[in-house]
């Protein structure tokens, strides 16, 4: 079974988006005139981290899961990824694709970005999920476990590093959809653009980098957007507390605990998760 399947029954465009002067690969989906949604994934991943989501969100909104800059099959600029470079990117891409106001999804990085986004531009961010999103404390084990097994994925050729790389999201392996996003990530960590930028995309990683681009308790306490904190109780990037700390330091953010359930809820508990996103995009129109 394709993993694009998933997306039978929805009328949606795999499409490249010119935004500052990089292609970004984008999935397009749900009414033109809905208001619009912005799925981003977690560092070195891509848009497929979303494709259990996209069908039950185009049914109302205009959703876009797109490959973050310098990730996936989007251009790769020669510097290190660092925050306010993917918020850039994020508001080209509104830009270019009509979209004044967006409710942001962001699982991981993602999470990070749209957090920091809101922080800037409050008038284009309409609402925040925060899916185990990182950024807000600096854990140089869960930093050096991110490096060496992201480069051993991209420079080591047996597929098997790819698969422990995305095993590390889970708390319970899918087998046919783990395997097919391992052969999706393997073709994207392959590809020589890719593994030129890796260095650029484990920046965050770096305890200097880091600490400068922390989301730091004041930053976090200027979002006005109405905010979901999504976490996994088996999140092996960070444990509930830290769940805890994020949703007291934002202004009326509510968070949701999934159990048994890792760094991907969206993937791993999408029957929770997708009806809990609706009702909370509901509230937040």
């Amino acid at each position: 079974m394709s993993i694009w399947n998933e997306l039978i029954g929805v009328d949606y465009r795999h499409t490249y988006v010119e935004t500052g002067g990089f292609k970004t690969r984008a999935l397009q989906a749900g009414p033109e005139d809905g208001e619009h949604v912005v799925f981003l994934h977690g560092t070195t991943g891509h848009l497929e981290a979303f494709v259990k989501n996209i069908p039950a969100h185009a049914e109302h909104y205009r959703c876009h899961a797109i490959d973050m800059l310098g990730h996936g099959y989007t251009g790769k600029p020669d510097r290190p990824g660092e925050i306010p470079a993917y918020v850039e990117h994020l508001m080209s891409y509104l830009d270019a694709v009509g979209a004044r106001r967006a409710h942001v999804v962001g699982e991981s990085l993602g999470g990070w970005v749209g957090s920091w986004a809101a922080s800037e531009y409050p008038d284009r961010i309409a609402s925040l999920q925060l899916l185990c999103m990182g950024g807000t404390k600096v854990n140089p084990k869960v930093m050096e476990r991110l490096k060496t097994s992201t480069r051993a994925a991209v420079l080591e050729g047996d597929i098997a590093f790819t698969r422990e790389r995305l095993r590390l999201l889970w708390a319970d392996w899918d087998e046919d959809l783990g395997e097919e996003l391992t052969q999706v990530r393997y073709g994207i960590y392959h590809h020589p653009d890719f593994r030129r930028n890796l260095h650029h995309l484990l920046a965050l990683q770096e305890l200097d980098a880091r600490e400068r681009n922390l989301l730091r308790p004041d930053r976090m306490a200027r979002i006005k957007a109405p905010t979901l904190v999504v976490w996994g109780n088996k999140n092996p990037l960070g444990d509930v507390p830290e769940a805890e700390a994020i949703a007291a330091a934002i202004p009326g953010a509510r968070l949701e605990v999934f159990t048994e359930c890792g760094h991907w809820p969206q993937h791993e508990k999408a029957d929770l998760y997708n009806p809990l996103s609706l009702a909370f995009l509901a509230e937040a129109r």
